[in-house]
Formats: structure tokens, sequence, C-alpha cells
């Protein structure tokens, strides 16, 4: 990964999404192993959150950090900012 794309909250993005990957492979033996659909669907609904939730944390902070570098680099007149920001945001 390039150090500037490195920002704040990437470490404990890695730390869920690992996580939840762990999940998914139980999941998968859960289902393998016959056990309740009922329990494999709040699993599933858990894992689903989880992601959600990383991918959340991942868009604002490289929102914050672009914003931050925008400003701090006075690209005041430039539209690459907002533009990153549009394309990102549909990931909400």
């Amino acid at each position: 990964m390039a150090h500037d794309q490195l920002h704040r909250t990437h470490p404990e993005i890695i730390k869920r999404l690992r996580r939840a990957e762990g999940h998914l492979k139980t999941i998968i033996e859960m289902i393998a192993d016959g056990r309740s659909c009922v329990d494999v669907a709040q699993q599933l609904h858990a894992v689903e959150k989880a992601v959600c939730n990383a991918k959340k944390t991942l868009i604002h902070d490289h929102v914050d950090h672009c914003l931050e570098q925008a400003e701090s680099t006075g690209a005041r007149g430039s539209r690459a900012p907002i533009a990153e920001f549009k394309e990102i945001s549909k990931y909400l």
C-alpha cells in the first residue's frame, strides 16, 4: 500500500475486516454442519454490518484526509478533490 494512501483508520479497518473474514469462515462451517437458518442469518447480518461499518469508516476517513490535504496544499482552484469526493461518496 502506498504511504500516501495510508489513512489513520486503516489499521483498525484491517482488524475489523480480518475479524469479519473469520466470521465468514465460521458461517460457511455453520451451513455445512446444518445449523439453524436463523443462527446463520443472524451471523450473516453481523458480518454485513461489520463490513458496512468498515466501509463507512474508510470513506469518511478518506474524505477527511483528502479535504485536509487539499486545504494544506492550497488547492483552491483544483477540482480533483471534489471529483474524488463525488467518486467515493457513491459507495456510501
